[in-house]
């Protein structure tokens, strides 16, 4: 299946499992939270229970001393039973405070204890009577009382803290392992993303490949149709045109060929520099009268100004002369009908010396200025054949400035050309 259609599939498949893992985890976690509070909940009523229990046994105790089976005290306790009587307010909270805590609620509480009318007989300093529709109520009366129902309003704030801490490994273990499971799926977004632009790439590369083979093998293949006519045999001058002409086919596809070679090797960091005492200006003068005739041939121009006071800089001169080629031989692709070009130098600051390669060329947006020194990435310009080359060539001027400890930056504006700055070690010590 294409990698064009199936890669947003893709990418949508995996955000609606991340999202959908992200709002298990979100329910999860609430779930649980609910969880804990009915527990909180179920431990109050059962602390509620017991202290009932407790408050009747305490009533039963000290109704034994005038009763003296089971039986009369509990009929005692139905009829007779009230807080008022033999209780004190500190009994109370003796009672509650030590229910709660067999029942692990260790929290600061109020209560109140109103009887039949709704009188308060009983009641701590910090209770609220506005709050008695949301605190937790018990009838310590018997269920079958005939003569009070005396009722218990316990006030206690859940600590929603403490619910969080006692979470807190569940929590960040939710996180953490979700944290790795959107880094994975940036990670195999952002493979995918650069498997496609490899997968562009490459067909880029082949496509124009082919081009730039196929053109000389053609001129070879007619050359040599062309030596074998029976009137071609018969003139010298003839045969060593064709010859000549199939001898530099042959050189332009063993250059093409080297390029790739050289990327390869550069690839695997194989390339052995040179490193010597050059003279740059002597090097960018070379440079500049070997393609003053291609330039002549589209009526442009090249204009150098040499003003660095200091061009002696350490570089390998094959390297270094690659670099200027590249760079003017850009320009010149990439410009318009008539190109103007200019090479400058400047002394820079702690030793270095700056080259700069300026055109009125057709420039570069943002996104091209961003990838033009990757490795094949060559700007579109409508026709993929309409500028030769591999893409290699901004990618080698990058690794090879880099190589002598340099950079270079790429300044441009679409129609109104481009600026390479490149910037290097000079002698100086």
């Amino acid at each position: 299946m294409n990698l064009k259609k199936i890669f947003p599939l893709i990418v949508v498949l995996i955000t609606l499992s991340v999202l959908g893992i992200l709002f298990i985890q979100m329910s999860w976690i609430n779930n649980a939270i609910k969880l804990k509070h009915q527990e909180f909940i179920r431990e109050v009523e059962s602390a509620l229970i017991q202290s009932k229990e407790k408050i009747h046994s305490k009533f039963i105790y000290n109704a034994k001393r005038f009763f003296s089976n089971d039986e009369s005290t509990q009929f005692y306790l139905k009829y007779n039973f009230t807080v008022e009587e033999g209780f004190t307010k500190s009994d109370f909270e003796n009672i509650i405070s030590k229910q709660l805590n067999q029942n692990n609620i260790k929290l600061p509480f109020e209560f109140c204890i109103t009887n039949s009318f709704k009188d308060i007989i009983f009641q701590t300093d910090g209770f609220q009577i506005a709050n008695q529709q949301n605190d937790f109520q018990m009838l310590l009366s018997p269920d079958d009382s005939y003569v009070s129902h005396e009722t218990l309003f316990l006030d206690i704030k859940e600590d929603k803290n403490q619910i969080i801490r006692e979470m807190a490994w569940m929590i960040i273990a939710s996180i953490v392992f979700t944290s790795i499971i959107i880094l994975a799926f940036a990670v195999t977004v952002r493979t995918l993303v650069n498997q496609r632009n490899l997968s562009e790439i490459k067909s880029d590369f082949i496509n124009n490949m082919t081009h730039e083979l196929k053109t000389p093998l053609a001129t070879i293949s007619l050359a040599i149709d062309a030596l074998t006519n029976e009137r071609v045999i018969t003139d010298t001058g003839k045969i060593r045109y064709y010859s000549g002409l199939i001898k530099e086919e042959n050189k332009r596809m063993n250059k093409q060929v080297e390029k790739i070679l050289q990327a390869a090797r550069l690839e695997k960091e194989e390339i052995e520099l040179n490193i010597q005492s050059l003279d740059a200006h002597a090097v960018i003068q070379k440079v500049a009268d070997n393609l003053s005739l291609q330039i002549s041939e589209k009526n442009g121009s090249l204009t150098l100004n040499l003003h660095a006071t200091h061009p002696e800089i350490r570089a390998d001169e094959v390297h270094f002369s690659n670099i200027i080629f590249n760079l003017l031989d850009n320009a010149i692709k990439y410009s318009k009908e008539s190109p103007h070009i200019e090479v400058e130098t400047a002394t820079g600051h702690n030793n270095t010396m700056l080259i700069k390669v300026k055109d009125d060329g057709i420039g570069m947006d943002k996104e091209t200025q961003a990838r033009v020194f990757e490795k094949f990435y060559r700007a579109h310009t409508g026709n993929i054949h309409n500028v030769k080359g591999f893409g290699l060539g901004l990618s080698y001027v990058k690794a090879i400035v880099d190589a002598h400890e340099g950079k270079i930056k790429v300044e441009s504006q679409l129609g109104k050309g481009s600026t390479f700055t490149m910037t290097l070690p000079t002698n100086l010590k």
